[in-house]
């Protein structure tokens, strides 16, 4: 997924995509302007990926909502975060219809608007762009074989776990040698 490390720094406009890390900060850049600049560790960051919204039943991720926003426009740019109250409500209900409306307020329906315009207007607001990454599977048409042209199997070689170290005959030289040179006196 492209929005995976998009990020918002409490104090700074816009959002921003984290590029590295460093010993006491981070290099991000603007997903606007792609200018890059270096935060330090103090700055109050907030990872889009985390961020959910209130539903009456459930809190449902922002990239959800971004989706849906994005399905509603034809993956265009939506409403102004500066529209009135009831255009802000009216697309939230649209974006998110069990949305709580008790704790869900106007600034947050507003910054929604602002950060999907920010990504739209930055070029990561496409049907690909909310493709989640699927484990490989096999697919079964293609893991078929063919039984009747199957070659006769061979027995499997045994697993050499290490290489065989060749005997060797004791001599009699070997054999007479003393064993020890030292005494011990008492």
């Amino acid at each position: 997924m492209l929005l995976e490390k998009i990020i918002s720094i409490s104090g700074k406009p816009g959002l921003y995509k984290l590029v590295s890390q460093l010993r006491n900060g981070f290099i991000i850049e603007d997903v606007t302007t792609k200018k890059k600049v270096s935060i330090g560790n103090s700055s109050q960051v907030s990872l889009l990926d985390n961020i959910a919204m209130f539903t009456f039943d459930k809190e449902v991720p922002l990239f959800e909502v971004f989706e849906n926003i994005a399905k509603n426009n034809e993956y265009k740019e939506t409403i102004s975060h500066k529209s009135g109250e009831a255009e802000l409500k009216e697309f939230m209900t649209a974006s998110l219809p069990n949305y709580d409306t008790e704790r869900v307020y106007a600034s947050d329906i507003k910054k929604l608007a602002q950060w999907y315009n920010i990504l739209h207007k930055a070029g990561y607001i496409t049907p690909e762009s909310f493709v989640k990454a699927e484990p490989e599977t096999l697919d079964p048409a293609q893991d078929t074989v063919e039984t009747d042209k199957e070659a006769p199997k061979k027995p499997a070689a045994p697993k050499a776990e290490k290489p065989a170290t060749p005997k060797v005959k004791a001599t009699s030289a070997a054999k007479s040698a003393p064993k020890s040179t030292h005494t011990k006196k008492g």
